[in-house]
């Protein structure tokens, strides 16, 4: 876009920029086309640079909006950009590099004029500029063609349909990354968006049809994680005097070039994101969250989420029923190894999460394989590394183990499976564990962790229902799981007795004075004696169910049994009590027997033994402990606001100004 600019302070003043934003109208059969999209630019290497880029070019796509509506040049841009797009895949397979250079160049352009007029305008004026062309003096056309409606179907197209090479890998990039931009209006509103005209143009009329080969395209793009191709490779020409305006603003904003892969936008995050190896997996995921969390129309579900919702197997050969819409089928292997590998990151954590949560068919293939380990182990890497994660992606970590604890082959299995050397887990050496106790032990590190930093309720109640639903399926606890699991319970007895003397002592202070308002402590105390009650109520369960699998567990009540001396005759726990005090007299009165200075050893082997002679009649039956995750109501008001702040720092190389945000708070650097 013009001979000399090389330099990304040069921009505002390039001459074909001018003319694009300026007050003449281009027709879209104009040679200036071909001279605007023959362009190369350096690549900015740092977000100030992209910062830069973004305010160099500000003042032309201002321009733009205030001549747009008298020249037509956005929509003659746009109808260049659909005519060559007819032409591509041919050019695809017949290697033409300037051709798709070129359409890449002008889809970029596109991008990122799209970018600063949704932040400039109302979607109505957005429509109305995508709608405008030049008119001779006198004349009228009552039926001007939705340019917006066509590059929305010419972009979903372009993602499904042009083969993805060396040549194409940029554009396929640049297009899903359009795509993204196109949605980003909702980052601008405080209100999650419920009527949207772009939510209009994806759920219905000529996209509609799109619907599940985009979202199978998109989960494909994630499950391959193909890399960009080497610079080698580089399809586009790297001209340092001249044909150059903004090859960076092509790559920099709108997706990423090679030297900025790894950039991820800028603003606090509450950890350093993870290098993107692939930017087209990384986009194509990220798009199809949002996609997913679009609100419902008033008529119609979101059917992005319907398809998400219903897609088989690809060796399940049973037929989808006709009640079905946007029905399509993927490999499961596939999809389930991308996402066991790419559990780092928050994107694929929630859309493990999605998967499990909607897809029926996804969830009893997952939990009927035999190397949960491969998908377990990373969910617990990052609840172990709570500190260095931040709460949304802890919070879907273990909202993904309380849904895989809701199936009882699940919570058996997982102790048959047997690791070696954790070489994470530093709080000990554990040369050897089932994978069941290493998960109770990093479940009890977060609740603890949250006991002393963050003390959310919301994470403990989930934390204790996993806990919950596995205990009747305790197999073969590991010494040191069943150790933590009375550690924990002492640490919240020592808190218990704590809140209950602060009780006690303020109410004494309040007789001598009635004019200090005294502090919540019954509310601090009822919430301390919920949890103990479900502690118990999973010791019991282990006891109840699987005693004479569990002599670790045993053991370690026994070294600890005068914790549970105060809580035989509480009102809240005494029904609870019977079966553990039972247990702990039983098994004491035969280590009594037994005699003085047991080993550990002889201990373990009279547990053992002692199991086989407690009459299992004796020890009193509660209603089975079963937690099952339910979603909160109006779940976008979460999700929403999740997805956007996960594109804002992860989305490759997409820049929005901070102080522009609206849909969620941004942290101060």
């Amino acid at each position: 876009m013009g001979s000399n600019s090389s330099r990304i302070g040069d921009l505002p003043k390039n001459e074909y920029l001018k003319k694009l934003s300026g007050t003449e109208s281009v027709s879209e059969n104009d040679p200036f086309w071909n001279q605007l999209l023959s362009f190369s630019f350096p690549a900015p290497t740092s977000s100030t640079e992209l910062k830069l880029l973004e305010e160099a070019t500000i003042s032309v796509c201002r321009s733009l909006v205030e001549n747009n509506p008298r020249t037509g040049n956005l929509g003659a841009l746009i109808k260049v950009f659909l005519s060559r797009t007819k032409e591509l895949k041919l050019s695809a397979e017949c290697q033409n590099h300037i051709f798709i250079w070129q359409t890449h160049n002008a889809l970029f352009i596109i991008c990122c004029l799209l970018k600063v007029f949704i932040y400039e305008m109302s979607e109505e004026e957005l429509q109305l500029h995508f709608t405008y062309e030049e008119k001779s003096p006198g004349s009228y056309s009552s039926d001007s063609e939705d340019l917006l409606e066509e590059l929305l179907c010419c972009l979903m197209q372009l993602i499904t349909d042009i083969p993805l090479l060396d040549i194409t890998y940029e554009i396929s990039v640049e297009a899903v990354s359009t795509m993204v931009v196109f949605l980003s209006c909702q980052l601008f509103h405080k209100e999650v968006l419920r009527q949207s005209i772009s939510h209009k143009y994806l759920m219905r009329g000529r996209c509609l049809p799109y619907t599940s080969k985009l979202v199978k395209t998109l989960l494909y793009n994630f499950i391959r994680q193909e890399k960009p191709p080497p610079p080698g490779a580089h399809v586009f020409p790297q001209q340092s005097d001249a044909g150059g305006l903004l090859y960076g603003l092509a790559s920099g904003v709108a997706t990423g070039l090679w030297t900025v892969f790894t950039l991820g936008g800028v603003g606090s995050k509450a950890a350093a994101a993870p290098e993107v190896s692939s930017p087209l997996a990384n986009q194509s995921l990220l798009l199809l969250l949002i996609l997913a969390n679009l609100t419902d129309a008033a008529d119609a579900p979101n059917p992005y989420r319907q398809a998400i919702m219903s897609f088989k197997n690809t060796q399940d050969s049973s037929p989808f029923p006709s009640s079905i819409p946007h029905a399509f089928q993927i490999n499961f292997n596939s999809l389930y190894m991308a996402l066991c590998e790419q559990q780092t990151s928050d994107q694929a954590t929630l859309l493990l999460y999605t998967l499990l949560h909607q897809n029926s068919n996804i969830r009893t293939y997952m939990l009927a394989r035999t190397d949960m380990e491969n998908l377990v182990l990373p969910i617990l890497e990052i609840l172990y590394h709570v500190e260095e994660r931040n709460s949304h992606h802890v919070y879907m970590a273990l909202i993904v183990l309380l849904i895989l604890t809701e199936d009882d082959g699940f919570n058996r299995s997982i102790h048959e499976v047997m690791l070696k050397n954790i070489t994470w887990y530093s709080e000990r050496v554990l040369t050897e564990i089932s994978l069941g106790s290493l998960l109770i032990l990093v479940v009890i590190r977060t609740i603890q962790y949250n006991m002393t930093r963050t003390r959310d309720k919301y994470l403990h109640t989930n934390c204790l229902a996993a806990l919950a639903n596995m205990s009747a399926q305790f197999r073969s606890l590991h010494q040191y799981a069943a150790q933590r699991i009375i550690s924990l319970f002492s640490l919240l007895s020592k808190k218990h007795n704590k809140v209950l003397e602060q009780a006690t002592q303020s109410l004494r202070g309040s007789l001598s004075s009635n004019d200090v308002p005294l502090p919540d402590y019954a509310q601090d105390l009822n919430v301390i004696e919920e949890v103990i009650r479900m502690m118990l109520e999973i010791i019991n369960s282990c006891l109840t169910n699987s005693l004479h699998h569990n002599p670790n567990l045993v053991y370690a009540l026994l070294y600890k049994r005068d914790l549970f001396e105060q809580f035989r005759t509480h009102p809240s726990f005494q029904d609870i009590m019977q079966n553990i005090d039972l247990v702990i007299t039983f098994f004491s009165s035969r280590l009594l027997q037994a005699g003085a200075e047991l080993s550990v050893e002889r201990v373990l082997e009279i547990i053992k033994q002692g199991v086989v002679a407690l009459p299992k009649d004796r020890l009193k039956k509660f209603p089975e402990l079963k937690f099952k995750y339910v979603e909160e109501e109006q779940p976008e008001e979460f999700f929403i606001p999740y997805v956007w702040s996960l594109v804002y720092n992860s989305a490759v190389g997409l820049y929005w100004n901070p102080q522009d945000i609206q849909l969620f708070t941004m942290d101060s650097d």
